[in-house]
């Protein structure tokens, strides 16, 4: 690649060494480079939030940051919630409660609400309303989203 930048980035504990065009999303990235399916391409404005992952330890829309800026970064992104074949607790509460629908938003909301509960593990609803009122989805009208998150935080604290 005439033009590629190399970068190295740790996704999901993996260390990836690649040449990148400077132009190219790290969303496009993600999911093209690295076959990391799981999170979602959907405005490319960052306003609905599908493609949030974690970028050193911060939720970042993927769709707002190139990859070359990810050079050295540690990225979380759906695929790394999981650990050997469990679910994360996270991921128990949204299929026990219900809080997935088309599945469409899923990635960007079960990151923003882990994220969420690192900061905050005993939080109010409301507080979960606010956390994820960022991704927008389109079909559960948050309740079962809220209802998640809530149970989620009740498993994480044991």
């Amino acid at each position: 690649m005439a033009d590629g930048r190399r970068i190295q980035v740790k996704v999901n504990g993996v260390l990836y060494v690649r040449e990148v065009e400077p132009r190219r999303l790290l969303v496009d990235f993600l999911r093209e480079d690295l076959e990391l399916l799981g999170t979602h391409i959907g405005c490319e404005h960052g306003i609905c939030g599908a493609c949030t992952v974690i970028f050193n330890g911060q939720p970042v829309r993927s769709c707002l940051m190139f990859a070359v800026q990810a050079d050295g970064a540690e990225i979380m992104t759906v695929e790394g919630l999981a650990r050997d074949g469990k679910l994360h607790p996270i991921q128990e509460a949204f299929q026990e409660n219900h809080g997935l629908q088309c599945g469409f938003c899923t990635p960007g909301m079960l990151m923003t609400a882990y994220h969420f509960l690192q900061e905050n593990p005993d939080p109010t609803e409301e507080e979960v309303r606010v956390a994820v009122a960022g991704v927008l989805c389109r079909c559960t009208g948050y309740k079962q989203v809220v209802d998640s998150v809530m149970a989620a935080a009740a498993k994480m604290r044991g």
